[in-house]
This record gives C-alpha cells, structure tokens and sequence, in this order.
C-alpha cells in the first residue's frame, strides 16, 4: 500500500524585522606631535561601543599620553562629569608615528567629555596639559608645534591654553582661543562658536621697513668695542664678519683680546625678520630654555670638553638638537679651537658648507637648519709666546706643527676672514665704539637688501655669487692675479668675492672696486 504524498504548499515562516545596527558614535579633534623638530599633524578620535567599561588609547601613544587617561579621568571627576558605562576607545592616527606630549590632554578630555554630540571640527586643532582640578596648563612643547605647523600652513585656528598666550601672541597668521579650564573648553565646543580673543604681539625693539619687510634690531650693548685696546685690523675685520655673516678666525697671544672681540660680535650683528625671531625662540623652547624674544642673535660657546652629541645634537632614542642648531642664525664661537675633538672638528665641514645638519639614528633622523656664523680663536702656538716680542716660546717646531695640523685644510677652507692679531702695548688706546660699528653694519645691511639679498653676503651661494658681486675691470685683473700666484681654490675664490662684496657695501660702493679686493685678499689665510 503507497503512502500518501501530500503535495499542499509550505507553511509561511514569518519574517522577523532586525532593528537597524545603531552606529558607534566617532568623535574627532586635531592635534600634532614632533617629530625631530618638525611638527605632524595627528588627528585625535574617540569611539563608545558596548562591552565592558574601559578607557584605551591606541596608536603608539607615549608613557606621557598614556598617563593622561588619569589625569583626564580626575578632571572629568572633579567636574561632576559621569563617565557612561561603555568602552572608550582614543585613536591617534596615523598610527606609525610616534607621539608624546602633555598638550594631549585636553583634546582627549573633550572627547570623552561630548560623548552624547556628534562633532568633527576640521581644521581646529586642540592642545593643552591638564590639571587634577581641570585647570588647562601650558607646556614647552605648545610653542614649537604651533610654530612649526604654521610654517607648513596647516593651522589656522587653534584651542590654547590662556597661560601660554604670553608666548604664543608672537605668531602672527592664527586665531588663538585661550581657556583657562577644562570647562570653558567644553562650553566652546557645544556652541560650536571658537572667537579669537588673542592680540597679536608687538616687539620692543628698533624697527627697519626695507621693501615692505620689516626687521627688528636693539643698541644695547653688554660689552662695547671700545674696551678693546688697539687691535684695529682685528676690529675692521670682526665688523666686517658681522655686516655678511662671514665665518672668522683669530690667532694672537693669550690676553691679546680675541675673546672680548667674538662676544662683542653679537651686538653689533646685522637685524632679523620676526621668522628668525620665532625660529630662535622654538629653539630654545626645544632646548628646555624660556625665551625673551629679544631681537638679538643668539651666540653659543661650547667648551672643548663638549661631546659631538651636545654640539650636533642626538641622543640614543629621539634625537635632540644641539650647539649647532642653538646657535642658527647667530654666532657659534670656538675658543681655543685646537683642543676640540677631530672628530667635531671635521662634523662642522657640512653645516658651514649647507647649513644644514642631518642626525641619523635607529629610531629617528631628523635634519635642522644650522645657518650659523662660526668664529673661532685659538693661541699660535701649545705655550702661546710664539708671536711675542717679549717672551719666548718654550715649543719645539714638532710641537707647533701637531698643533696646527689638528685644523684641516677642508676645514680651514670653509672660513671666510683669518687674522692675526697684534701683541698688546701701553701706547694701545680705543678707536672705536660698538654703537658706531653697529650703524655702519646696519648701513651694508640695508644695501644687501636693497639688492634683493634673501642671504647675507657670506651666505650666498654660487649661483648668487655670480649675480651679486660684480667686479670693476681693476677689481677682476687684481683677482686674476691673485688666483695665479697664491694658487687660490673655487671656494677661496668665493670667499674672497664674498668679503669684497661685503667691504664694498660697508664703502657704499655699487660695484666691487679694486681697493675692496685688495682689503679682502688681506684677510685670506696664509698657508
């Protein structure tokens, strides 16, 4: 007997509705961290999903930003804020940069803070350290961040600190919002309105408008020039260093007055745009130094102690900058030059050839300017008499010559103006005031620009050279001659076109006459 088929149709299954997934809420803000002296743009976002409450942040975070989920997580606290019973998660991307820094602190609050708000401000970046209490703090590294990213035209808008407006009012180009607590912060961003309520700094200094560019510049003086007895051709020299930037050296007897001449050097220097200024000051910030945004040159004298690290920067993790860079735009002195390391001596070749340094390490390379004028002393001889008329020099001619042969021809190359200074005498009297070499200094300054010089004489290149120092027929046959009878290198050749473009601004002369060369062949080093 065959079963039976039933052939009806299927039962219908009811189709259940699924409730629409409810998207986690991603919130973003902007920040930055160094990276060598440069600034990175890191975007800050923050996720609350379901699963067990937690506070993560992720993206090679450094101890300092891992840290700041305490301190966050007190200043919410203290604030009556209830943190919701999800799981927090802070990204800070891209992920293969390392970050560090304090200044975290306040975007990663406001994020956890504004949870319940759907926000992605573009273009408005977040920096600031925060206190147990919710107070908003400055940190050292606010200034070169800010500067750095302004440079690269990143930033226009920014959330600060109200402490650290004292400093960062110098930076002309961006709207600063200072807070003071983590509060106010919040408050701004659920209104969604950010006012600039910074002014723009101004500098106390003397002003110079040449070409709708204005450079700042003081008549203070630690030292004058008329303490230094004599030494006139030393002087003339020291004046002309400054008017171009020229690279100097000086030999002469111990006392003779070398290092009253190269700490004098620095207040006669040429002016500066507001750009060196802030570079200046970024440096210090980055050296853990507070600056005075003075419109003076800095001028740093390492002792020949000083490691290669502490004069090129470095360091076996991050690399730091170092003497070097300190020194940009303005004087880095070596006193008793022999005794510096080979090593250090030899390193110096690439910055007073490109301005430039480059630190290579395993976990980071950094490069920054090292636009520097080198001046550099040292004794004729180990026992220092051997140019005295009066007392005699206890070296023996080995001596002496393992002495000189510690600078290197390349080196020695890169210097612009050598000169031997003269043994002091009663009848040695002051010639001269700092105040009055500063005004003439000023006067060769201002033809540089005239010209349309973005580098100072000494720092021309050798296109540049081409352009800006032209010679009289007399001027071009006296170097001619030069060249073939003291067998003048490319470089010597430069220099000495260089120091006579500079002599002939400080003689209001249009073009390089004859009597410029001849001075500056003065200054060329005797082999």
């Amino acid at each position: 007997m065959n079963a039976k088929i039933d052939s009806g149709t299927p039962p219908k299954v009811k189709k259940v509705k699924q409730k629409p997934k409810k998207e986690a809420i991603v919130n973003r803000l902007t920040s930055a961290t160094l990276e060598g002296v440069n600034a990175k743009v890191i975007e800050v976002e923050a996720t609350f999903t379901k699963g067990l409450p937690g506070f993560a942040v992720v993206g090679l975070a450094n101890s300092d930003i891992q840290e700041a989920k305490e301190r966050v997580k007190s200043a919410l606290l203290v604030n009556e804020f209830v943190f919701p019973p999800l799981k927090i998660t802070i990204g800070l991307s891209p992920s293969e940069i390392k970050k560090s820094g304090s200044h975290f602190d306040l975007p990663l609050a406001l994020l956890v803070a504004l949870n319940k708000k759907s926000f992605e401000e573009k273009g408005l970046f977040v920096f600031g350290e925060l206190g147990l209490d919710g107070r908003v703090k400055s940190s050292s590294m606010i200034f070169p961040l800010i500067l750095s990213l302004k440079e690269q035209g990143v930033i226009k808008r920014a959330i600060v600190p109200q402490e650290a407006i004292v400093y960062l009012s110098h930076i002309s180009g961006v709207e600063f919002v200072a807070v003071d607590t983590l509060n106010e912060a919040i408050s701004l961003l659920k209104s969604g309105t950010f006012k600039a309520n910074v002014k723009q700094f101004d500098y106390d200094a003397k002003q110079l408008k040449i070409a709708n560019k204005v450079y700042y510049y003081e008549e203070e003086y630690e030292g004058d020039f008329k303490e230094v007895k004599g030494q006139m051709v030393a002087k003339r020299a020291a004046m002309i260093a400054a008017a171009g930037m020229h690279n100097l050296f000086m030999e002469g007897n111990p006392g003779c007055g070398k290092s009253m001449i190269a700490k004098r050097i620095r207040d006669i220097l040429p002016p500066m745009e507001e750009v060196e200024l802030l570079s200046i000051a970024k440096h210090q910030f980055l050296d853990g130094q507070e600056p005075d945004f003075r419109a003076k040159r800095p001028m740093r004298s390492p002792h020949h102690t000083a490691t290669s690290a502490s004069i090129f920067g470095g360091g076996s993790g991050q690399a730091k900058i170092g003497e070097v860079a300190l020194a940009s735009s303005g004087i880095l002195f070596f006193d008793e030059i022999p005794h510096f390391s080979k090593n250090i001596l030899e390193a110096m070749r690439e910055p007073l050839q490109d301005r430039k340094v480059l630190i290579a390490r395993v976990q980071s390379k950094i490069e920054y300017d090292a636009d520097i004028m080198f001046v550099a002393a040292q004794n004729p001889c180990p026992c220092g008499n051997l140019l005295s008329k009066v007392k005699a020099c206890r070296c023996s001619e080995q001596e002496i010559k393992r002495y000189k042969n510690k600078l290197s021809d390349p080196f020695l190359d890169r210097i612009d103006l050598f000169v031997v200074m003269q043994e002091v005498e009663s009848t040695d009297c002051s010639d001269v005031t700092s105040f009055a070499m500063h005004k003439v200094v000023i006067e060769a300054f201002i033809q540089q620009k005239k010209r349309g010089q973005k580098r100072l004489n000494g720092k021309l290149t050798e296109a540049e050279i081409e352009i800006v120092c032209i010679l009289t027929t007399e001027a071009q046959n006296i170097l001619h001659t030069a060249i073939s009878k003291f067998a003048l290198s490319h470089r010597s050749i430069g220099s000495v076109k260089k120091i006579a473009r500079t002599i002939a601004d400080l003689n209001q002369h249009e073009k390089i006459e004859k009597k410029d060369v001849l001075e500056a062949l003065s200054y060329r080093r005797r082999a």
